[in-house]
């Protein structure tokens, strides 16, 4: 069916809210009126970015970083109440006549129609379906940290921490000519999903060492100190967590500084130095948008929850100890 109304001249669309600790609500949103350069969207699928999604809705966000944090569409302002999300795709229905028709992706926070700039849209390519899609803000993530490491042809590459995002940088580390990649997780049940995608798994106690590149990104200490740990001689442990307001005990001491170990943050909000003077974000968007024509990747995207019932199904999705890897919100068709 199809959920957008009217109201006089105002369109009323809804939106997921977090509107305190622990609770999620559909709210109504007033659409405005499309001005040149604007596109109404039918919204498909949009994914639930778990570790970040979870800090939000849990107030974790510390207050040094609201205003860093702040999506590109989000209303209301942290902690609460707030309209997040970044990874939405749907349907151009209104707008520029070369855009009508086709998929789009957004970082759009959850709701069922929307208004954008035409110029914030990234259209989907035929070989990545509007699901899958949903994925295209974390592989940004994924690819802007290999940037980050310098990794290339023949490293030997660990990744500790098989949820969305440390799968994606399997994924783009195991196309690498030669590379040796690793990825480590205590959870058996990722073991296929990282074959799958060209890489070996192992258990922490297994972890290889003497690694050229080991990227983190368990977003837990325990994680970190494995990463730490499976680093060689002057290696790279590209940090990827972000751990909100929570403090991290990392493991310094030991072979740390005797290994001449670096430790590098890595965060998609500015494009590598690496790649700074050639590459701005959309073109980096577009790269990892076609970085998704994986069929392999699809098992990223598991559970799919019904946007009416959103609101009700966020606490258990986003609890402590949820399973599963990247839940994305169906959207009714029309």
């Amino acid at each position: 069916m199809m959920t957008r109304r009217s109201t006089g001249k105002t369109r009323i669309a809804r939106a997921i809210w977090y509107a305190s600790k622990g609770v999620a609500e559909l709210r109504p949103s007033a659409l405005p009126r499309l001005r040149p350069g604007e596109a109404l969207v039918r919204t498909l699928f949009s994914g639930i970015s778990r570790g970040t999604e979870r800090l939000v809705f849990n107030g974790a966000v510390g207050r040094s970083e609201w205003e860093r944090m702040r999506g590109p569409n989000q209303e209301g302002a942290f902690p609460f109440p707030v309209k997040y999300g970044y990874c939405a795709t749907g349907v151009v229905e209104e707008g520029p006549q070369e855009l009508v028709g086709s998929t789009a992706f957004c970082l759009h926070p959850h709701q069922d129609f929307f208004v954008a700039r035409a110029m914030d849209l990234l259209l989907v390519p035929e070989a990545v379906p509007a699901r899958r899609a949903t994925l295209a803000a974390n592989m940004e993530t994924a690819l802007n940290a290999l940037w980050d490491a310098g990794a290339g042809p023949c490293d030997r590459i660990v990744i500790v921490g098989a949820g969305v995002v440390g799968l994606l940088v399997t994924s783009l580390a195991a196309r690498l000519p030669g590379a040796e990649v690793t990825t480590v997780d205590v959870d058996e049940s990722r073991r296929p999903i990282v074959e799958a995608l060209g890489a070996r798994f192992a258990r922490p106690e297994q972890a290889p060492g003497d690694a050229d590149i080991v990227f983190h990104a368990s977003a837990s200490a325990a994680g970190l100190n494995t990463a730490i740990n499976c680093a060689g001689l002057e290696g790279t442990i590209v940090e990827m967590s972000w751990h909100g307001d929570t403090p991290v005990a990392a493991e310094l001491g030991g072979a740390f500084h005797s290994r001449r170990l670096r430790l590098v943050a890595s965060q998609v909000g500015h494009v590598a130095a690496s790649r700074r003077p050639r590459w701005n974000h959309r073109r980096r968007a577009e790269a990892a948008m076609h970085l998704l024509a994986l069929p392999a990747l699809d098992a990223l995207v598991a559970e799919e929850i019904a946007f009416e019932d959103a609101a009700r199904e966020l606490p258990r999705i986003l609890g402590p100890a949820a399973p599963g890897l990247a839940p994305v919100i169906r959207y009714p068709h029309p």
